[in-house]
């Protein structure tokens, strides 16, 4: 499935950078399967063998099974020895020749989703550091599949929310929520298949409006211009499309500019003459 996909990139993605930031030699991890209380490690790097790949660890066993079952970090100073967790899996963590690993949840509204592991091939505490950064990496998987959740919520109401009336204006209000919403959601979407459907999704909200000819802006300055129709000021643009509050500027500015307006209240009433807002 493409959510399982998309997950698996993240985890990739925060693997990596779990390793340049910790230095540690070996990382990898996976989510938990569908129905089954147990994680798929899928994504590794730094390793040598293929003693993990595709190891299913179930929730309470060994390490990664312990995080899960608890829902919050552990780790252990020399794999095989410890009395702290069940061993398992002590056949291929020792097959990679891993002692000191650490095991990170990625939890999503209070469910366990999947594990980040980071390792050493010595028996050497991990350190604080090296935990905050583990920490820090699933939390980057968690706001993205967070991310990805809402946006495939907002998705199915915008689809099924009837077209609205013209002249009922609380409609359009909810029509433009929904869409400042999708806009800001886009960016932060890895899955490229989803982030085409929620801006096809905007698309579609802007139909009612007649398009005006010659009027083109940029997706980032109708990012810009949805932000600033809800009312935001440009440090709040700034924080919600993850953007520096000089570079909302200059992408109002250059909104602004090709639809020959002065104000920000007039860029948003052409643009929505245009079809470029609903």
């Amino acid at each position: 499935m493409r959510t399982e996909a998309s997950g698996a990139a993240e985890i990739r993605g925060a693997l990596v950078r779990l390793r340049r930031a910790t230095g540690l030699p070996v990382a990898f991890g996976g989510l938990v399967e569908p129905g089954r209380p147990r994680v798929r490690i899928s994504e590794l790097t730094g390793t040598t063998t293929l003693a993990l790949r595709a190891l299913a660890v179930s929730s309470g066993n060994g390490l990664g099974g312990k995080a899960v079952a608890l829902a919050r970090p552990c780790a252990v100073t020399d794999y095989s020895l410890s009395p702290r967790i069940s061993h398992e899996y002590d056949v291929p963590v020792a097959a990679e020749g891993l002692r000191s690993v650490l095991a990170v949840p990625v939890v999503v509204r209070r469910r366990v989703r999947g594990v980040l592991y980071g390792a050493l091939r010595t028996a050497q505490p991990l350190g604080d550091r090296t935990l905050s950064a583990a920490v820090e990496a699933a939390r980057d998987v968690e706001q993205a599949l967070v991310a990805e959740e809402q946006a495939r919520d907002l998705l199915a109401a915008s689809r099924a929310a009837p077209a609205p009336d013209p002249a009922d204006g609380v409609a359009w209000e909810q029509v433009r929520e929904a869409h400042a919403a999708l806009r800001a959601l886009a960016p932060r979407i890895s899955d490229p298949g989803l982030r085409a459907e929620l801006l096809d999704a905007c698309g579609l909200l802007t139909t009612a409006a007649a398009p005006v000819a010659g009027v083109s802006l940029a997706p980032r300055e109708i990012d810009v211009l949805t932000c600033v129709a809800a009312g935001a000021t440009n440090a709040a643009a700034a924080t919600r499309l993850g953007l520096s509050p000089e570079t909302v500027k200059s992408y109002l500015r250059a909104a602004m500019r090709k639809l020959g307006a002065h104000t920000r209240g007039e860029a948003v009433a052409t643009a929505r003459r245009a079809g470029v807002l609903p």
